[in-house]
């Protein structure tokens, strides 16, 4: 499980920057107002996480019992709140009632994971689900340029095993894209430019934590 230092934002698109004699593609994540609801600690809960909380809802569409916890941690209710795992010595850096400080969490060149829900294309075939090549395109055929072929045998055993790449239902689900490098922090408009693509549409809620496949992905020494 990832327990490296991290935050959530929202996704506003991509745009270019250029870091000395090359030009890179960055995904521009807004990570502000990013605020710390509260904490899980493992003698009370067994566990030890963090809970933030993006953006502003208004007070009327927020629960009586989410009110409470917003008001105990002195904080405006949030749009959106998450909670993420983190370990016991990193609870330092996220105060209760605070702002998360991005130069705190993290720096430029560090790796990060990006998890986020992939756009969903509803129900597609196979070419487009599984990026098959289709059937001959000549030669007398008909209405089978994009069909899948043969799906199982005839007589053993004599069903469609599970798990064969077949038309269905097409994103929508949770993607994760490891390693990416962190080009550039603006602390004061609370973004955080990433090299790359991350999953999501844009306005979508991701996740950004240090990378747990590399040696710099946990927190600045």
């Amino acid at each position: 499980m990832n327990q490296n230092p991290g935050l959530i934002g929202k996704k506003l698109g991509s745009t270019q920057l250029f870091l000395g004699d090359r030009m890179v593609n960055c995904s521009v994540i807004e990570a502000t107002p990013l605020v710390v609801v509260g904490h899980r600690t493992k003698a009370k809960d067994g566990y030890t996480a963090v809970i933030l909380g993006l953006g502003k809802r208004k007070a009327s569409r927020t629960t009586k019992p989410l009110a409470g916890q917003f008001k105990k941690a002195n904080v405006e209710p949030p749009q959106t709140v998450k909670e993420l795992r983190v370990d016991e010595s990193q609870l330092g850096l996220y105060p209760v009632g605070g702002q998360v400080d991005l130069n705190a969490v993290f720096q430029e060149g560090q790796f990060v994971d990006v998890q986020g829900q992939s756009r969903g294309r509803g129900f597609t075939g196979v070419v487009r689900r599984w990026s098959f090549a289709g059937f001959v395109q000549t030669h007398g055929t008909h209405e089978y340029r994009r069909h899948g072929g043969s799906i199982g045998t005839n007589m053993t055993p004599g069903r469609t095993l599970p798990n064969i790449k077949m038309p269905g239902q097409y994103g929508n689900e949770t993607v994760s894209a490891l390693n990416l490098k962190i080009a550039r922090i603006d602390a004061e408009a609370g973004l955080v430019l990433v090299e790359g693509g991350v999953p999501g549409s844009r306005n979508s809620v991701v996740v950004v934590r240090g990378a747990v496949k590399k040696k710099n992905g946990g927190k600045k020494a």
